[in-house]
């Protein structure tokens, strides 16, 4: 993922806190979905540190999801995983098991959510 739309559609997702991450996942629109593919953003606010700790930890998080969203992400679907304090002192073993917990539990709550129907609104009113 690139561009600023893509990471804002997906704050709007689902959103999933572990004590290294941050994960945010929603469905990618159907014009941008490949067979096979998942979308996967990385970012770092400056709460994290400066340029050095927020590159570092941005590294730290493209490895664990290169171990782990192979085997856990769905096809057609974004993540975006944002980093907290604790991804630059977490153990590497742990930031894994924190990113497995938080798509489990993502997917979970993806599965558990009711499809909302076209014509809704945010607001409650009927269209």
């Amino acid at each position: 993922m690139k561009t600023r739309t893509d990471f804002l559609r997906a704050q709007k997702g689902r959103r999933q806190s572990m004590a290294s991450l941050t994960l945010e996942t929603c469905v990618s629109p159907i014009s941008r979905s490949k067979p096979g593919f998942a979308h996967v953003g990385f970012t770092a606010s400056r709460k994290v540190g400066g340029a050095v700790e927020r590159n570092r930890a941005k590294r730290r998080l493209r490895a664990a999801a290169a171990s782990v969203l192979p085997l856990l992400a769905r096809e057609g679907h974004d993540y975006v995983l944002i980093a907290r304090n604790a991804t630059l002192s977490r153990p590497f073993a742990e930031l894994i098991r924190d990113l497995s917990k938080a798509v489990t539990a993502a997917h979970a709550a993806i599965d558990r959510s009711p499809i909302p129907h076209e014509n809704a609104r945010s607001d409650g009113a009927r269209a």
